[in-house]
């Protein structure tokens, strides 16, 4: 029996939909419009499309957007004044500085320069600290995104085993943080890890992602299974014409779907649901800010 398609973007609409009641709902009660400012520096491809997308998704779920767009060549200090001009803005509640940053810059430091209730990307080592303690924090966005699937396709996931193959600090550590706080049994798997075939055929629920393109083959799997595909990879496609590329994830989709119980697509599995938790983190940074309850459903 086929997989069940895990569908990212008909997920992600949905939390959108419940960003935008509650925005709703903030403006209506109370005379509060959630803010979320995004930081830019340089002229990175990638990163202006992604920016774009955030800003328009922001305004279409009636928050308010800022957007700042700073030159490759901006010292460290101008980017750290403007951090902290929206540290002290009390109508941005959200702050996300894109990366990756031009290399004159010190990543980690610009990103401890943000208030750690401000930084809806949960990256402040005091986020990481908290998330780590089970304390309540500023979670990861895409992490966020993979558990909302889980429990949305399993209801509970208590008891279960988990793999987790990467180790970033963007996804890999909190991904398994969260697995542990919904009461998983986790293994973080890695380059390292001896046998890595049989540990993962061991998991209930296996997280992709080390970045490296169909790596997770279908006899990795255990029957039924339910597999997260964080990775996002271009590959040469050259069917579709010269210099064409095509997506693809951490896991060989057509042999793990022909085992697994549930799987995410790439593209349209957890991507989606990056952008659409960042707005849900801002409007939980909002209510907090304010003292006001935070949304169903939409925190960790």
């Amino acid at each position: 029996m086929p997989a069940t398609i895990i569908d990212g973007k008909a997920f992600a609409a949905k939390v959108r939909a419940q960003v935008a009641d509650h925005v709703t709902r903030l403006k209506d009660a109370h005379g509060i419009t959630p803010g979320l400012a995004v930081v830019l520096v340089g002229e990175d491809p990638a990163s202006q499309v992604y920016v774009r997308s955030k800003g328009k998704q922001t305004v279409e779920v009636g928050m308010k957007s800022v957007e700042h767009k700073l030159d490759a060549e901006t010292s460290e200090a101008d980017l750290l004044a403007v951090i902290d001009q929206l540290n002290n803005d009390p109508e941005i509640h959200g702050i996300l500085v894109q990366l990756p940053l031009p290399k004159h810059l010190d990543e980690d430091l610009v990103i401890n320069s943000i208030a750690p209730e401000k930084d809806v990307d949960g990256f402040h080592i005091s986020n990481v600290g908290l998330l780590g303690t089970g304390q309540k924090s500023m979670v990861p966005c895409t992490p966020l995104g993979c558990l909302m699937m889980l429990r949305d396709h399993h209801g509970s996931i208590s008891g279960m085993d988990a793999v987790v193959i990467g180790r970033s600090n963007i996804v890999g550590k909190p991904m398994a943080q969260l697995l542990l706080g919904d009461s998983c049994t986790v293994t973080i798997a890695h380059s390292r890890t001896k046998d890595l075939a049989e540990v993962v055929r061991r998991a209930d629920i296996v997280v992709a992602a080390v970045g490296r393109p169909q790596m997770v083959p279908g006899d990795w799997i255990k029957p039924g299974a339910t597999v997260i595909d964080v990775g996002i990879n271009r590959l040469d496609a050259p069917e579709r014409g010269e210099g064409k590329t095509r997506l693809v994830g951490d896991v060989d989709y057509d042999s793990c779907a022909a085992v697994a119980g549930a799987i995410t697509p790439v593209p349209g599995g957890v991507g989606p649901m990056t952008i659409a938790c960042l707005l849900a983190n801002t409007v939980t940074a909002c209510c907090r800010a304010n003292g006001l309850d935070e949304p169903d459903g939409l925190t960790a």
